[in-house]
């Protein structure tokens, strides 16, 4: 790809079409989480979230939010859509100035694999990852 020219945006949406998120070039960070409330989130053993700065996303559609206290003991607010209720984003205040994208709703198999996972304490056993564990705190 030409150095000057910058990737094309990538656009995520629930499974309804009413809600989407479109996100410019590359992610920041793409990370998987193994979280129990991930898990929950997702209905699968993990989450897996594309990072971009907030000020840069467009987000289009009407949605509905959910608030919880995450382990960091920081707010996150999850955006779902309230007619098919998938999660397509969420604004991690552990992360300031930027949203999370649910990877699933993104719908690209060429989409850069997770760089990064998290609470892998709480990995599935036969779940099999090559990706950099997070340290140990």
């Amino acid at each position: 790809m030409n150095a000057d020219v910058p990737p094309p945006a990538r656009t995520a949406s629930c499974a309804c079409g009413g809600l989407s998120v479109t996100c410019p070039g590359e992610p920041m960070l793409v990370a998987l989480c193994h979280c129990r409330e991930c898990q929950k989130r997702t209905g699968g053993p993990f989450g897996v979230a594309a990072f971009y700065p907030e000020a840069a996303v467009i987000t289009e559609g009407a949605s509905t939010t959910y608030r919880r206290t995450g382990d960091s003991g920081e707010e996150i607010t999850f955006h779902f859509c309230p007619t098919c209720g998938s999660t397509v984003f969420w604004y991690p205040k552990v992360k300031p100035g930027t949203v999370a994208v649910a990877l699933g709703a993104f719908a690209d198999g060429s989409f850069p694999a997770p760089a990064k996972q998290v609470y892998t304490r709480h990995r599935h056993p036969w779940v099999p990852l090559d990706i950099a564990p997070e340290a140990p705190s």
